[in-house]
């Protein structure tokens, strides 16, 4: 029977981490004393271990900023007791806390508020007991960690209201709290920054306080007073407080010239003067007072408490909770994880596919995986694989700083030159370890399994990587199911497990007195009998162990009851050859192996699916120098058939390379290609936008050219009619004249605003023409223009094309030389 366990009671540890804390969005954990719930948490704990998911659970909850979110952080990674709902919603937890975090607007460190203070002031408070200073400080900086959340969230609503959705579910989650802002108003007013009660809290306090400053000032003038009287012992006596009353210390034992109490002795005295002991009294009376008149602030601002005391617990929950959240995307940020999309495995098809929130300006990077892969995780890197290589290169540029900086040191203490050559090589060295492990990185791997595959069998060479993808795979669908985002390139397709159970390594027992195998048969029985439609199984070295003829009939049966009726999937690395048949009469089989790069003599840890490992023992042993004897009659041994299989795996293995190299070098040249394609189409958005203002530019011109003509124009037409009015003689022919000049002027003016010739300001008009100049002027000659009736001067010549540029007025006018006069 189940039994309830309230928050904050510790029901056990883990790994020495005790339980007292959050599980999920309940406040209790569920306690099971079945034998078959004992059985299963055995298997799984025992497979846990040997994936290391205890040292990940440890990384991630190092990322919390709190003692209790670090805490319910490993619990909770810990128990992988989510359902798919709830792992989907951990996710999308994870997602939004990313998506805040790159906001820049939001702050979820919660290392400025004590959370396990809030938790005692939170027992006190429901005890009637008064709560002390620092409580009520660290219940302060949480209620204001929440505020300053909801007024954040308010602001990126305001600015974008499709950012409610995008949060969610922490803006759900942050919007839920109540802050009562009276609460916080009460404690600023009476506690101060360093945690003690301010004197205006009260009456009562600041007079106490008052009174034990004053005594404490006549207690110094008196100590001073008695200490100068004293002409011989003076310069080794000191005032001094003990237990709370002001007393001299002597550094010797002679007796002194004022009377006292002694209340030590030995290579010193310590006295306290008969005329201080009434002023002491009084002292520890008034210290009596602040302290009773602290309580009773602190008593206050508790009762005040007490009336959202339920409020409070809940925002204590909920930063426990959004510290758990930080963690999981501090993690991910870190380490560059990827949002995986995850499934059930009966509705692979269906739309229960959990895909993140995603900005507005990402929606269109994003791109699902192919539907027939059950397993997608492209470039996957073991979490602590990857964290050991930064450890290490963080360390290795440490020692580099703090080797440069010891240089730097000895040079300025010139130091002989022996000390310094030697420090020299040093740094020499630890450089060249930090350029070793920045071009060693870790090695992705690849995962593709398909939907119709059932069993995966990986073979290759000792420390080829083997163990190390199942743990890598193993912890990939630990991490997606617990709410982490997965190491690996982006559109990751995990299945949610139910369980993930791991046989791995050597698991001998001899408190039982089973063998290695024996151990291994035990685990993978147990396993087999508990493992579901929805479990992920890793078997390490199937078949191992024993017989090689044994081992390998026993593992080929044990994964066709796997591939029957067992697990949704199994992964099982083995070196029986006899296994890589297995795909071959079974479509629910898959082979790959682990590729091995015998130039060099070492594995790439790299995965070649399809493939079926070769054996590369009696190729290695005569590269290396074995006797050729030896390694001819351990061929004829082996047999000419199994050579002729290995010719064969040897040739689809270089088959499978050099396609790989082809799809590798295709992928570069589509990058190349859609970024010269982006470039093209950025430089003829470019092109558009530098024709569109030239156009405008051209037209702005023209309409300014034009504006001035028309001007000029309208001057020189109201000249001639003001001319026509005064000279009443004017003949007919010259009035017919100036209206001639003013139609042709309007005609000009007409030109000017239709016409779309280039941006100078040069115009071309021509006109009829009237007498031919025989001779071109020269420049800074006087003419003529007709058509404008007015004259300009010369600026520029061509004789090529008999053409003169001439200035009218503010006008700059290019004409053929038939078009003037002189």
């Amino acid at each position: 029977m189940s039994m309830p366990v309230p928050l904050f009671a510790a029901v056990g540890t883990i790994h020495g981490c005790p339980i007292n804390v959050i599980r999920r969005r309940n406040a209790y954990f569920k306690v099971s004393s079945s034998m078959d719930h004992h059985n299963l948490s055995k298997v799984k704990s025992n497979s846990l271990r040997v994936l290391e998911w205890d040292k990940l659970c440890h990384s991630v909850a190092s990322f919390a900023r709190t003692s209790l979110g670090r805490q319910a952080t490993k619990a909770q990674l810990w128990s992988l007791d989510q359902t798919f709902q709830e792992s989907l919603r951990l996710l999308q937890e994870t997602n939004a806390a990313i998506l805040m975090h790159n906001h820049d607007s939001f702050n979820l460190d919660l290392t400025s508020v004590d959370l396990a203070l809030v938790e005692s002031a939170i027992k006190h408070a429901r005890r009637g007991l008064p709560l002390d200073a620092n409580e009520a400080m660290a219940l302060l900086s949480l209620l204001q960690f929440v505020e300053a959340l909801q007024l954040s969230l308010k602001a990126a609503i305001k600015q974008d209201s499709d950012w409610y959705k995008q949060f969610m579910p922490l803006s759900e989650m942050i919007t839920q709290l109540v802050v009562n802002r009276s609460i916080i108003k009460l404690i600023q007013q009476v506690i101060d920054e360093d945690g003690s009660v301010k004197d205006s809290a009260s009456s009562a306090l600041k007079k106490a306080r008052d009174q034990v400053r004053t005594l404490e000032r006549k207690l110094h003038q008196l100590m001073d007073k008695l200490i100068r009287n004293e002409t011989k012992e003076a310069a080794l006596m000191v005032a001094s407080s003990v237990g709370g009353r002001w007393c001299i210390s002597s550094g010797t034992d002679q007796p002194t010239g004022f009377k006292g109490l002694l209340l030590s002795s030995g290579s010193g005295s310590i006295i306290e003067p008969l005329a201080a002991v009434p002023l002491n009294d009084e002292l520890q009376q008034a210290r009596a007072l602040v302290a009773k008149a602290e309580a009773d602030v602190l008593l206050m601002v508790t009762e005040k408490i007490q009336m959202d005391l339920d409020d409070i617990e809940k925002s204590l929950r909920t930063a426990i909770q959004l510290d758990m959240i930080y963690a999981r995307a501090t993690y991910s940020l870190s380490y560059g994880g990827t949002y995986p999309n995850i499934f059930l495995p009966e509705d692979i098809d269906g739309p229960l596919m959990a895909e993140p929130y995603r900005s507005k300006d990402k929606t269109s990077q994003a791109s699902n995986p192919k539907k027939e892969w059950i397993f997608y995780l492209p470039k996957a890197y073991h979490p602590l694989l990857l964290q050991q290589h930064r450890e290490k290169l963080s360390t290795a540029r440490k020692n580099v700083r703090s080797a440069a900086a010891e240089i730097r040191r000895r040079k300025m203490q010139a130091e002989n030159m022996a000390v310094k050559g030697e420090a020299e090589i040093d740094l020499s060295s630890l450089q060249k370890q930090v350029r070793a492990l920045e071009e060693a990185p870790p090695v992705p791997v690849d995962f593709f399994i398909s939907q119709k595959t059932r069993v995966l069998v990986i073979t290759g060479p000792n420390t080829g990587g083997k163990t190390i993808c199942l743990k890598t795979i193993g912890l990939a669908a630990m991490m997606a199911k617990s709410g982490l985002h997965v190491l690996s390139s982006e559109s990751a397709k995990v299945p949610w497990f139910d369980c993930v159970f791991a046989d791995i390594g050597d698991e001998q027992s001899l408190s039982q007195s089973l063998s290695t195998f024996s151990g291994h048969l035990k685990q993978i029985s147990e396993i087999q009998s508990q493992s579901t439609r929805r479990s992920l199984v890793l078997l390490d070295e199937v078949g191992a162990g024993t017989n090689p003829l044994e081992g390998a009939a026993l593992g080929m049966s044990l994964l066709e009851s796997f591939a029957r009726s067992g697990a949704l999937l199994t992964i099982a690395t083995t070196h029986h050859g006899e296994l890589k048949t297995l795909k071959y009469s079974n479509d629910a089989f898959e082979n790959a192996c682990m590729e091995f790069d015998e130039e060099n003599f070492k594995p790439t840890y790299k995965i070649l699916w399809g493939v079926p490992g070769r054996s590369n023992a009696i190729n290695i042993a005569e590269r290396l120098g074995v006797p050729s004897s030896i390694v001819d009659n351990a061929r004829e041994l082996y047999g000419a058939a199994s050579a002729e299989i290995d010719e064969v795996i040897m040739d689809m293995e270089t088959y499978k390379q050099k396609f790989q190299e082809l799809i590798k070098e295709s992928r570069h040249y589509l990058t190349m290609s859609r970024g010269l394609h982006e470039k093209l189409l950025v430089s003829r958005r470019k092109l558009q936008d530098l024709g569109t203002q030239q156009r405008y530019k051209k037209m702005r011109e023209l309409s300014e050219a034009a504006a001035v003509a028309r001007s000029t124009l309208h001057k020189k037409v109201r000249q001639l009619r003001t001319s026509t009015m005064k000279q009443s003689q004017l003949s007919k022919a010259s009035k017919r004249k100036l209206a001639n000049n003013y139609k042709h002027a309007t005609a000009v003016e007409n030109e000017l605003q239709g016409t779309n010739m280039s941006s100078s300001s040069i115009q071309v008009i021509k006109q009829p023409q009237s007498e031919k100049i025989t001779e071109l002027p020269k420049v800074g000659d006087t003419v003529h223009v007709s058509s404008l009736d007015k004259r300009a001067t010369v600026l520029k010549v061509d004789t090529s094309k008999e053409e003169i540029v001439v200035q009218a007025g503010i006008m700059k006018l290019k004409l053929k030389a038939t078009d003037v006069q002189r």
